[in-house]
């Protein structure tokens, strides 16, 4: 018997990774469906892992409450109520996707995407999309620990067993997802091997429902009351844990939005960077769960006073080892939040084993006021710590609350012990560090003389330099500078168009050198931009631009690109558009995909010309770029840049016909060809046009042979690339 037991927990070991792998898998894939819906966006990703977790907190809170009392009055095997939940849970790949194309049409007339309303709307609508999937996932804890109850009643740790498995197969479901699944299948096969795991672990259970049946199986047991000096103490010892458990459940998903944002200078914006950040997280809860678990065999499990010590510690590395001055690099990025992590990781599990004893309504009750806090942390982190401190008086903040209850219970317990007094003072020197020594990369910017930091709920933008040499920076990455490339993606669509061009669009506003040049020929003018921030540094690189932000035929709408050509029913002569960098930026297939030109070019006029701007990299982006736009449209033409890097796309559903040098002056106003000179000095303007004409290549040069090297909404050829660079 005692055999079949040890077999039967590994059997259950198994459906905790796969449901780890699982979770992770489709939390992956559903903030990159978000991103396309909603936006891509900072709160988006807040209110998809916060609603994740609420998901899983009314899971576990309600499942371990109900548990008892629905196996008694069904008769159903906890065993069965978990099969149960992994047969709903598989359904969700078929209709969270249909969810958010709905919730989507519904968003378009709300008008802006940095409006409160469209703010909370579409976190209404992602609620409800994801949200009863999360439950079900919540339910899986409660209810398979009711089952191991029901066998083996003298199990008190079965939460720390399961909750392991579920790390491991998180970490393994992040990377797998991330590097290999999503490059091979696109987005919607890869929900499709979820939701094949989900059903293979919910027929398994199913199947072991007949191996224990309900009847077999020992009557719930009441809950245990450990031995107690007085009501009084059991009850401080609770609110402590729970405390504990909320605090550090909120803190650490806090920071996580927190790192996002602070490691973006060092780790890119690319899809792995969040990938790898998870996964490191992942990975060093594991390690500090499979700690605890030996401790706990060899009964020697460390105090809690010690664990609060470390975090107290292991709370401010992240600013004090990634302080600009003394180098940034990932490895150290990675390494500084591991400790962090690692003690988290015996954290959770050891206070939830000891408080519930294996009971599964304790542990689901427990277990919620940790996730709760994990609810709570992202949206705080988002909305309200980024946009106010930036990214090192927010860690600094998340910090203090650690050290705080570290030192009370120091204090409280009147512990004498050396070497926890030791690490209070090292704890209050990595303050006085953190608070007075080191800087983050946005400090060192705020304090230069010409350089300006902005913060909004979107990103953290700075404008730095002088004369030509300004930049454009968000979240640290260099996104524009000053160049005349910038001017022609205004002025080389204009001349191409046959006729009068009467309005304009450009897409992702940068410095606004584009936007400037298209008012330029005194037309209706549109820009789209993502970040408010972007848009408030306008001034900073050009003086005529308060002038231009008053410009009765001009116009610039904070909204994704995407999400404005969805809810407008205008129609535009020109559509320009410069994708932030680099080519690879996670979400930016969203702006060289088939579906996108698809979109584009429904908001085209008959004679229509549509730019787009790849500043280079990879030979096979560049063929999947030119596929797609290639099977878009018709007509399309393609120049190099006069700066000898990057391409201009010129496509469109009428004959593209190229101007003589003469034409294309003569089809510039007068404002226009000043525009174009403006960076030139005494260059003539025949000089420039005709520099500019002769870079023509025909997109057969630069096609792929092979027709499936293009760009998706399912499958972001560009995103997605580890695979094809190791071949």
């Amino acid at each position: 018997m005692k055999n079949n037991f040890s077999i039967l927990k590994i059997i259950l070991f198994l459906f905790f990774f796969i449901s780890g792998f699982c979770s992770l898998l489709y939390q992956i894939v559903w903030i990159r469906l978000a991103y396309a819906t909603f936006g891509v966006i900072t709160p988006v990703l807040s209110v998809v892992i916060s609603v994740f977790m609420l998901g899983l907190s009314l899971g576990s809170w309600f499942g371990g409450k109900w548990i008892d009392a629905v196996q008694r009055k069904s008769n159903f095997s906890p065993l069965f109520l978990y099969a149960l939940t992994e047969l709903f849970i598989g359904f969700s790949p078929l209709i969270v996707p249909q969810l958010f194309s709905f919730g989507e049409q519904n968003l378009l007339s709300i008008g802006e995407m940095n409006s409160a309303t469209y703010l909370f709307f579409s976190g209404f609508i992602l609620a409800i999309s994801i949200l009863p999937w999360c439950i079900f996932m919540g339910f899986t804890f409660p209810f398979m620990m009711a089952f191991i109850q029901r066998i083996s009643f003298k199990n008190k740790d079965s939460f720390s067993y399961l909750y392991f498995a579920n790390v491991i197969g998180a970490m393994a479901g992040t990377l797998l997802t991330a590097l290999v699944l999503i490059e091979s299948l696109g987005f919607s096969r890869t929900l499709w091997i979820g939701a094949c795991l989900n059903f293979t672990v919910a027929i398994i259970s199913f199947i072991l429902t007949v191996r224990y049946p309900i009847t077999q199986l020992a009557a719930p047991q009441p809950l245990a009351h450990e031995p107690i000096d007085s009501p009084s103490i059991q009850r401080k010892e609770s609110l402590e844990i729970y405390s504990i458990l909320f605090m550090t459940g909120f803190l650490s998903m806090a920071m996580e939005v927190v790192w996002t944002r602070a490691f973006t200078p060092v780790m890119g914006t690319l899809t792995y960077s969040f990938a790898s950040l998870l996964a490191v997280y992942l990975l060093a809860t594991w390690i500090g769960s499979f700690v605890y678990r030996r401790h706990l065999k060899m009964k020697t499990i460390v105090p809690l006073s010690w664990l609060l010590a470390y975090l107290s510690i292991f709370s401010f590395l992240p600013i004090v080892l990634n302080d600009p001055r003394i180098g940034m690099g990932i490895p150290r990025s990675l390494i500084s939040i591991f400790p962090y992590c690692a003690v988290l990781g015996y954290l959770t599990p050891n206070l939830i084993d000891h408080y519930s004893s294996g009971q599964p309504m304790r542990a689901g009750k427990v277990y919620a006021y940790n996730i709760v806090g994990c609810i709570l942390g992202p949206l705080i982190a988002s909305y309200i710590l980024l946009p106010v401190l930036g990214v090192r008086l927010s860690l600094l903040v998340l910090a203090m609350p650690i050290l705080l209850f570290f030192l009370t219970r120091l204090k409280e317990a009147n512990i004498q012990s050396s070497p926890l007094i030791a690490m209070a003072f090292i704890s209050l020197l990595l303050l006085f560090c953190a608070s007075f020594v080191n800087l983050s990369y946005e400090d060192i910017y705020e304090r230069s003389e010409v350089g300006v930091v902005r913060r909004d709920y979107a990103a953290t933008v700075i404008s730095a330099g002088e004369g030509m040499r300004k930049q454009l920076l968000i979240n640290g990455i260099g996104i524009t500078s000053l160049t005349p490339i910038t001017k022609i993606m205004a002025h080389l669509p204009l001349s191409l168009y046959p006729g009068k061009p009467a309005s304009t669009l450009v897409i992702c506003f940068g410095m606004g050198t584009t936007y400037r040049s298209l008012l330029s020929w005194d037309i209706e003018t549109n820009a789209v931009e993502l970040v408010p921030s972007v848009r408030d540094a306008f001034e900073y690189y050009f003086d005529d631009a308060p002038f231009l932000l008053n410009h009765p035929k001009g116009k610039i709408i904070i909204d994704d690109g995407r999400r404005f050509l969805k809810r407008t029913n205008k129609r535009f002569d020109v559509i320009t558009l410069d994708p932030p960098p680099p080519v690879e930026a996670a979400g930016s297939s969203l702006l060289y995909s088939e579906q996108f030109y698809a979109i584009a070019k429904s908001h085209l006029t008959l004679n229509g010309v549509l730019q787009q701007w790849f500043p280079g990299g990879e030979l096979s982006i560049l063929q999947a770029v030119s596929r797609s736009i290639h099977n878009s449209f018709p007509y399309v033409k393609v120049f190099y840049s006069i700066e000898g890097w990057g391409y201009h796309f010129l496509a469109s559903q009428h004959p593209i016909q190229i101007p003589t040098i003469e034409e294309f002056i003569a089809r510039m106003p007068e404002t226009a060809r000043k525009d174009l000179r403006e960076w030139y000095g005494e260059t003539p303007l025949e000089i420039i046009v005709k520099e500019i004409l002769n870079k023509e290549i025909p997109i057969s040069a630069i096609l792929n042979n092979d027709p499936q090297i293009r760009i998706t909404d399912d499958i972001p050829y560009n995103e997605y690339y580890l695979l094809r660079r190791l071949r």
